[in-house]
């Protein structure tokens, strides 16, 4: 799973992210301030990613490490890497291999990972994750990847990469470790935005839909409604309202996914669906909760296996399967939380994410970005939303700025 950090996007950032992208787009100002109008019509090259390599824990070495580790797993991928020159230069002299395939990008400025993400929008010439957003949204790359400050990666990739025609909110979406047949369930929104209305969530369930189609493998995905028991008398208005539309739009021909109604919170790890659909506060609370259940749980164990000399046999005796578990749950191997609804593909690594982790990410990326992802989930939300586009800075009832 993915962890968040703690500036992810409140109500009130992606309300000026909105306003401040509905501004620009009234202008006919060249886009050197690092901001445009949306993305190119160039065809983007699925085999390329752009890396931002100055916004983790770590450091620069994490992520050319990880970039590495993909390079020799995939040899179709190239790179375009972002970030200061001189550093990245002097890492790359003993992956001769990766230097071949990869582009450096002088970007020296990096987004602190405690910085607000209104005051990043102001001032994001010269960084290195605008920069690989921008690459993105010339069509030199399919994907960008960061393991930087969450709140301020949405915040830029609204203004570089625009909302998807349709998409009034984008949303996180990350896997979850589950007992479905694929392993994992995919769990949105968990962070880009406190709230939710009934046509968010049902978007929310398209395009969580689309992601598990392409990320799991999955032809038909089942779709839930996450609320505080399933009996539909449960929940308030905005659930009911979803759970209605969600189930209409389920119903229809081509829809792509079905739909099983309201979910509980111990249903995110069950069989009974592959998608979890929820708003950004409930989805991130979840989220964090999980975490340190896992941690516990983890602690717990480490603790009662020294506890005793055959509690130490015993954890000899169960090596294998614990290693097996281990895998399996280690979020390093599931990470990349995907934000969705952009005009581009974007994966946020987890911002202490070791190689392992970054080359995770990557992975996902190159799935998304060879699959025709953004295509895909276009075309799904304007099969269920026909005839109605959301323009940037609009709103879907009265004309006035989202948020």
């Amino acid at each position: 799973m993915l962890r968040l950090d703690r500036s992810g996007l409140s109500h009130e950032t992606v309300a000026e992210a909105h306003q401040m992208t509905f501004l620009s787009s009234s202008h006919d100002d060249d886009d050197d301030d690092g901001f445009s109008r949306g993305r190119n019509d160039g065809p983007a090259r699925g085999g390329v990613i752009s890396v931002d390599a100055m916004g983790g824990d770590r450091g620069p070495a994490a992520v050319i490490g990880g970039m590495s580790i993909s390079a020799r797993r995939n040899p179709d991928i190239r790179f375009i890497v972002h970030g200061d020159e001189a550093e990245l230069t002097r890492l790359m002299r003993r992956r001769g291999a990766l230097a071949e395939r990869t582009e450096i990008r002088h970007a020296p400025e990096i987004v602190p990972m405690g910085a607000k993400p209104s005051k990043v929008m102001r001032q994001a010439r010269g960084t290195s994750m605008m920069s690989a957003l921008q690459a993105v949204k010339s069509g030199e790359a399919s994907v960008a990847v960061s393991c930087g400050n969450t709140g301020a990666l949405m915040a830029l990739a609204m203004l570089a990469l625009r909302r998807a025609p349709g998409v009034d909110r984008p949303a996180i979406a990350v896997f979850w470790p589950s007992r479905g047949p694929a392993g994992h369930n995919i769990v949105l929104d968990v962070g880009a935005d406190i709230r939710a209305d009934p046509r968010n969530l049902l978007q929310y369930a398209v395009m969580g839909a689309e992601y598990a189609r392409v990320g799991l493998g999955l032809e038909q995905p089942r779709v839930g409604l996450l609320n505080v028991g399933a009996e539909e008398s449960k929940g308030g208005e905005t659930l009911h309202d979803a759970h209605e539309m969600i189930g209409a739009a389920a119903g229809r021909t081509g829809a792509g996914f079905s739909y099983v109604g309201f979910v509980e919170g111990g249903d995110i790890l069950s069989t009974r669906c592959d998608v979890i659909v929820t708003d950004g506060f409930t989805g991130n609370v979840a989220l964090k909760t999980a975490e340190g259940t896992a941690k516990l749980i983890s602690d717990s164990l480490k603790d009662a296996f020294r506890h005793t000399w055959l509690s130490r046999l015993g954890a000899l005796a169960a090596w294998t399967s614990l290693r097996r578990l281990g895998k399996r749950i280690d979020p390093r191997r599931v990470n990349g939380g995907v934000f969705l609804g952009l005009n581009g593909s974007v994966v946020k690594s987890h911002g202490s994410a070791d190689a392992t982790g970054v080359a995770s990410a990557i992975k996902l990326a190159a799935t998304m970005g060879l699959s025709g992802f953004e295509r895909r989930v276009a075309e799904q939300v304007a099969n269920t939303f026909p005839g109605r586009e959301t323009a940037p800075g609009e709103s879907t009832r009265s004309g006035k700025s989202t948020g």
